[in-house]
């Protein structure tokens, strides 16, 4: 197990388990929070050694969002210094600087499983959405509570969340920063499924995890692409890149070949892992 200010992270059984580890500040986002998730995540990424990513956490709240610090410590982009134009164009870099601290679960190559409970607050949303599948407690709850800070959310919740609920019911949630109860978020289908307590949660999700890690890592990671290019795109164009995709990755693969000898064998196929992302010199 590595550890970091905001998380402790374990790989077993090719599932890397990144575990918000502040409950006694409700898991909020700390600046070392925006620097330490990206890094985790795209070091897993780049690697390899992972085929799935569980995200957890610890404590009463999955994550009461954005520490006020970030706001306050004299560290971030200052709007009012400087020229207007340069001041604002520096702001926007450190809106779109959070925006890839979260994008990264996006970008993975391999899914990923968010197990939450409690509250899923503010910046916790933005986080959520990124994910592949959601899980949740039946006592836990989604707020865009940016609203009540009389901010508008922008580190990623409304691109994806419209692709995720009903528009009209993102924008009561947007205007009013009301609580979307887990029962109301499981019927929507923004929750995959709920659970009464929080171990029974992870030792499904988990569970999950290890299953799908072992499924071909190639096809996994296709599926999760193309799936993602849907979301972004037209039926028309989709199709076009599913066929564009296949012509490059069916020769077939060694990994359909494992496949079907293992189907003949009665064995479970054995997939070697994705090769490392190489770092440029």
């Amino acid at each position: 197990m590595t550890t970091s200010t905001c998380f402790n992270v374990e790989t077993r059984d090719k599932v890397a388990h990144i575990q918000l580890k502040r409950p006694e500040v409700f898991n909020t986002m700390t600046r070392e929070f925006w620097n330490e998730l990206p890094a985790i995540v795209n070091q897993i990424n780049d690697e390899a050694k992972a085929r799935a990513i569980v995200i957890s956490s610890t404590g009463k709240h999955f994550s009461a969002g954005m520490d006020l610090s970030v706001f306050t410590d004299g560290q971030g982009v200052s709007g009012g210094r400087g020229e207007v134009g340069r001041s604002r164009l520096a702001l926007r870099a450190e809106a779109m600087r959070l925006q890839k601290s979260f994008s990264c679960l996006d970008e993975a190559r391999m899914p990923v499983l968010m197990a939450i409970q409690g509250g899923c607050v503010g910046g916790a949303v933005d986080m959520s959405t990124c994910a592949d599948m959601r899980y949740a407690t039946t006592d836990s709850f989604f707020v865009i509570q940016e609203i009540n800070l009389a901010m508008t959310a922008d580190v990623g919740t409304f691109p994806r969340l419209c692709h995720l609920l009903p528009q009209g019911l993102v924008r009561e949630l947007a205007y009013s920063g009301r609580r979307l109860p887990a029962r109301r978020a499981y019927e929507l289908g923004l929750v995959n499924e709920l659970f009464d307590n929080q171990d029974q949660m992870l030792k499904h999700v988990l569970e999950l995890a290890a299953e799908i890690a072992t499924k071909s890592p190639l096809a996994v990671h296709g599926s999760k692409v193309i799936i993602n290019y849907a979301r972004d795109h037209s039926i028309r164009d989709g199709l076009d890149y599913i066929a564009t995709w296949q012509a490059g990755m069916f020769n077939p693969t060694a990994d359909m070949f494992e496949s079907f000898k293992a189907k003949q064998e009665k064995r479970t196929p054995v997939y070697d892992d994705l090769l490392p992302v190489k770092k440029a010199m």
